[in-house]
């Protein structure tokens, strides 16, 4: 008897492989996206666009116009050289609603992962002094209660974005979990990885919360408090294919090697996403990111960053400007990857898939508001906030 032949899993479509790349490090994860032509998209109205910001009010001058031209408030998250009165007041002065909140650090209960970087010993040399995730989970919070259903995520150093893109890109949110907008502006890769761009290495960019649209009626993971936080709030969308590209917009430049320190804030964190992202690349997921893969991950992460350095090295100072900057940068996350260990990657990859099942427990208890103050209120956040509502001075929420 002939045995029944089994029909096997059609496999998504791999790329061909690029000569520029080494056998230890892909510079490219864009086949895990659903890329799409943005003039072909049925458009949707967009509920909010949500800032993350540290920097001065005029940094927010280009987000707000966004809003304002795309009939929604800007919803800016100040910290640091930011501050919620001065947004409302640029509100006033380009006509757009704008809902602002100073951020401070004890807004949110700490998630476990949160806990590990910031008291563990083990940790705390890797950890990075960012508030970015803590305001990217605020935004989440308050889109999910205020009932919107279609945000955009914009930093405040991205620039040129299209109100119809993004209302196409908005449309797709039927289909898709999240859809980024295309950089086509200055890279937004880690130190490391602008090192190996500049080296003569393939090095694409991936979908990110700089620019990105999520619908928070059905999104439940979250931002962990580490570099590369927006590759881990879209690691399950990405392994199910459900994460889109379209339109465009610009980041604007900066030095990535003007402070060593820079590399040695990210270096646990892009080490922990690659090698995600590497399990990707094989069709499997986070349950195989066992001692044993993170033993290799991080060899090859070190691998990276050594052929990088010979490659610096061997150009010499002639090469270009900033070649000892980058071998500072490139030490610095030598040195600190030393620290990474396996056991390290694998406790914290069990507090983060411990931290999603919290947070979606969190985001049931959450009961939605048919106001954006009211779910300020909800989420005891009234007093942090200032708003500009279209007429009027700002005001300070009562």
């Amino acid at each position: 008897m002939t045995a029944p032949t089994r029909r096997r899993r059609a496999r998504p479509a791999t790329r061909p492989p690029d000569l520029r790349e080494i056998p230890y490090h892909r510079g490219s994860h864009t086949h895990l996206l659903d890329r799409r032509d943005a003039a072909t998209l049925a458009p949707a109205e967009l509920d909010a666009v949500i800032v993350p910001t540290a920097r001065p009010v005029d940094c927010l001058r280009e987000a707000a116009r966004l809003a304002r031209d795309l009939g929604c408030p800007m919803v800016a998250l100040c910290s640091k050289s930011a501050r919620a009165g001065d947004a409302a007041a640029l509100g006033r002065a380009l006509d757009t609603p704008v809902v602002a909140l100073d951020v401070r650090p004890d807004v949110l209960p700490p998630l476990r992962t949160t806990k590990l970087m910031a008291t563990d010993p083990r940790y705390r040399l890797l950890a990075r002094d960012s508030d970015l995730s803590l305001k990217r989970n605020l935004g989440l919070l308050l889109a999910r209660v205020a009932g919107w259903r279609r945000v955009l995520f914009l930093d405040d150093d991205i620039s040129q974005a299209d109100p119809t893109q993004v209302r196409a890109a908005a449309g797709l949110l039927s289909e898709l979990r999240a859809v980024g907008l295309a950089n086509h502006g200055f890279p937004d890769n880690s130190v490391v990885c602008h090192a190996y761009r500049e080296v003569g290495g393939r090095q694409e960019t991936f979908a990110g919360g700089g620019a990105m649209l999520i619908d928070p009626q059905s999104t439940d993971a979250f931002f962990p408090d580490i570099y590369n936080e927006d590759w881990f709030f879209l690691y399950a969308d990405a392994r199910e294919r459900r994460v889109g590209m379209t339109g465009s917009v610009f980041h604007r430049p900066f030095d990535p090697f003007a402070d060593p320190e820079r590399a040695r804030q990210e270096e646990f964190g892009d080490c922990l996403a690659e090698g995600l992202f590497w399990l990707l690349h094989e069709e499997r997921g986070v349950e195989a990111a066992g001692a044993e893969f993170w033993r290799s991950a991080i060899a090859n992460r070190r691998k990276l960053i050594r052929h990088v350095l010979v490659k610096v090295r061997e150009r010499g100072q002639e090469w270009a400007p900033s070649h000892d900057r980058m071998l500072a940068s490139l030490d610095a996350a030598q040195r600190i990857s030393s620290f990474i260990t396996p056991s390290l990657c694998v406790d914290y990859v069990e507090a983060w898939q411990q931290d999603l099942t919290q947070w979606r427990r969190s985001l049931n208890r959450l009961r939605p508001q048919p106001s954006v103050e009211k779910a300020l209120v909800e989420l005891g956040l009234l007093g942090s906030a200032a708003t500009f509502c279209g007429s009027g001075p700002p005001r300070p929420a009562s």
